[in-house]
């Protein structure tokens, strides 16, 4: 993993001084080494994490002509085969590295490349041949690629934060990204919540030339059966053909590495099966990581020591208390960019920390499962409320609600004329969105708090996405379509990246995820949904597959969502400074996102009850504040200034327009 940057400018040079100060705003991304490429109308930068042929595969990498060139943050897991697919054709070779793979393909197949790499990527290649500078991004949005223009330059990086290491560059929230937030928990790309800054799309490419993003290429994109449709193998035929794929996705994350990778034990299905798959199938020895909480409502360490004995792991995990977030949460929202409806992101910063500490910088995780092989309870969710729209007025179907949630303290058998009440709104059979409505329209309560200014400043979020999905959507499945609209929201823009990419690499950590891997991503999109969720049992055929690797207890425990203390970090003894100074009624002006009063009335009622007893709506309006009064300071306050500074002189450079600063590439 690394960071990228990059400015493009047809009337200038690119300005050294503004690509290095970038380069250090992403030096958390890449603390191993550094190097930037510049020629009369492209400048590209690269901050290193050294993985794969840490010796000779420093970036920017160009082929033996030099017309290509190629800064590059993540990893081609692939790359072997590749390699030795370009060799047959011709292709010379100075390093082992992903990279240089990378180059040759582009030369040989141009775009055609991405749709064979298997990996996780943001990119950014220079064709000196065609005066084309070429952004991607992997199929489901794992690495972060920002772009925004400030008058006919352009600028590119893996964070925001870099783009605005260039003063020019504007800083002001956006009200669509932020309306976004406030229905989806994440912004939906190309959007973001700063004005003028946007995000390339997972699974296409943006072709810039002479400063302008052309429109969005789609190479991949989710894809599902028609209702009723799918591949025509049963259970156990699809069951094996999941392990088979998924062994091999793991073995490839953990084998090719040049150092040590590790594991996240959580406690539930989709990390046992990771880690179990590496203990079973490499010979190497496996460091197993876990996050615990010191309140017993969030902790699943009984079930992650279960595992780790299992496996018979070194193990290693850290405990988590609501203080430790409260005193974390600025740092998080720093690396998160992005307002935080949950503080769930912090204690997986602490993680990647512990990580980091023990000597390793690359992890593989569970991540993604829930999403393409249906695990989540919104799944369940759907398929009730689908079967209750089938016949709205019945009392009997009504009941399936209390089927959900047998996990949560307060579930829908101990309420249920409230449950009902809650997941009978919207009961449209018709509705491609009927899956996500409870959950939009309970998140989107919280604009009740903007300001007037920012009180329907932008179009209803919610209408725009459903308007976004595709054409053969109408023919799929309730459970395909949720499965779409998971994948095009909270997996990219909240799972991936506020809890994932940006916890991970703020502490300069790789995370690799078995379960977005090509290969199961073509077959999850081809299994029927029957099988996936047989009944109410979610990811059933994962479950199947596995059986012989998880304990009973494993299998057989209620799913536990991953959940973090919320609210009790803020408030209370042990609230830290920060929160006063950034609620303050001169900051709630400042930033004029929120009404002051319901600010303060918001406040006052956390504090009364010690943050324990808020609901779970005014739980995410506390960190919605929060986390957003936070961004405004760090980005557009006086907090700013602290990216801006003069970086130490790059390990390698390569320099057309100033012959000078040129230094060999290798």
């Amino acid at each position: 993993m690394c960071g990228i940057a990059g400015i493009q400018a047809p009337t200038a040079v690119p300005d050294t001084d503004t690509l290095l100060r970038m380069m250090t705003a992403l030096s958390h991304r890449g603390p191993d080494g550094s190097g930037y490429y510049r020629d009369e109308t492209v400048a590209l930068g690269h901050t290193r994490l050294a993985i794969i042929d840490p010796a000779l595969g420093v970036q920017p990498m160009c082929g033996e002509r030099e017309d290509v060139w190629v800064t590059f943050n993540g990893e081609i897991f692939n790359y072997v085969e590749l390699r030795a697919q370009l060799l047959d054709r011709g292709h010379d070779f100075r390093t082992h590295s992903d990279t240089e793979v990378i180059v040759h393909a582009w030369e040989e197949w141009g775009p055609g490349c991405f749709e064979r790499f298997n990996g996780q990527w943001a990119l950014a290649i220079w064709d000196r041949r065609t005066s084309e500078l070429v952004l991607c991004r992997d199929r489901l949005g794992v690495r972060p690629l920002y772009h925004a223009s400030v008058g006919d330059r352009l600028l590119f990086a893996s964070e925001v934060k870099a783009l605005f290491a260039d003063p020019q560059v504007e800083r002001a929230f956006d009200p669509v990204g932020l309306d976004q937030v406030l229905t989806f928990w994440s912004t939906v790309a190309p959007r973001t919540v700063f004005a003028g800054v946007s995000q390339v799309l997972p699974g296409t490419y943006v072709v810039c030339r002479d400063g302008v993003v052309g429109e969005p290429r789609t190479y991949w994109a989710p894809s599902f059966p028609v209702r009723g449709g799918g591949t025509s193998s049963g259970l156990d035929d699809n069951a094996a053909a999941l392990r088979e794929r998924l062994i091999h996705a793991t073995k490839l994350r953990f084998e090719r590495s040049d150092f040590p990778v590790g594991a996240y034990l959580s406690g539930g299905i989709d990390s046992a099966v990771t880690a179990g798959i590496i203990r079973e199938f490499t010979d190497a020895d496996l460091h197993t990581f876990s996050l615990r909480f010191a309140e017993t409502e969030y902790d699943e360490g009984q079930h992650q020591a279960t595992m780790a004995r299992r496996l018979g792991t070194t193990h290693s995990d850290v405990v988590v208390s609501h203080r430790d977030i409260g005193e974390v949460f600025p740092e998080v929202v720093r690396h998160a960019e992005t307002p935080l409806l949950r503080t769930a992101p912090a204690p997986m910063f602490l993680l990647s920390r512990l990580v980091r500490e023990s000597g390793y910088k690359v992890v593989v995780t569970g991540e993604g499962s829930d999403e393409v092989l249906a695990g989540y309870d919104i799944f369940r969710e759907a398929k009730v409320r689908e079967f209750w729209a089938r016949d709205p007025g019945s009392p009997q179907r009504a009941r399936a609600i209390e089927l959900l949630y047998p996990w949560l303290g307060r579930n829908p058998n101990q309420a249920p004329a409230f449950a009902r009440g809650f997941f009978g709104r919207n009961l449209d059979a018709a509705d491609p969105a009927l899956s996500h409505r409870p959950r939009w329209d309970s998140t989107s309560a919280l604009k009740a708090m903007l300001a007037p200014d920012w009180s329907g400043a932008a179009p209803d979020a919610a209408v725009g996405l459903v308007e976004q999905m595709p054409a053969a959507a109408a023919g799929w499945d309730g459970l395909s379509r949720a499965q779409w609209l998971e994948m095009t929201t909270l997996l990219p823009g909240y799972i991936l990246a506020s809890q994932g990419d940006r916890m991970l690499m703020g502490n300069s950590v790789e995370g690799r995820f078995p379960f977005l891997d090509a290969g199961v991503l073509e077959l999850a999109g081809q299994l029927p949904a029957r099988q996936k969720m047989l009944g109410l049992d979610e990811k059933h055929l994962l479950k199947r597959a596995f059986r012989d690797l998880l304990p009973p207890e494993i299998v057989a425990r209620p799913k536990q969502p991953y959940r973090a203390p919320d609210a009790s970090g803020f408030v209370g003894a042990d609230a830290p400074d920060w929160v006063a100074e950034v609620t303050s009624p001169e900051a709630v002006e400042a930033a004029g996102l929120f009404k002051p009063g319901v600010v303060h009335s918001l406040l006052e009622k956390a504090r009364r009850s010690r943050g324990r007893a808020l609901s779970h709506t005014d739980s995410m309006r506390l960190a919605a504040v929060l986390s957003a009064q936070l961004l405004h300071d760090q980005f557009l306050g006086h907090g700013r200034a602290r990216v801006l500074a003069r970086p130490p002189h790059p390990t390698t450079a390569f320099d057309r327009a100033d012959p000078q600063r040129r230094t060999a590439w290798r």
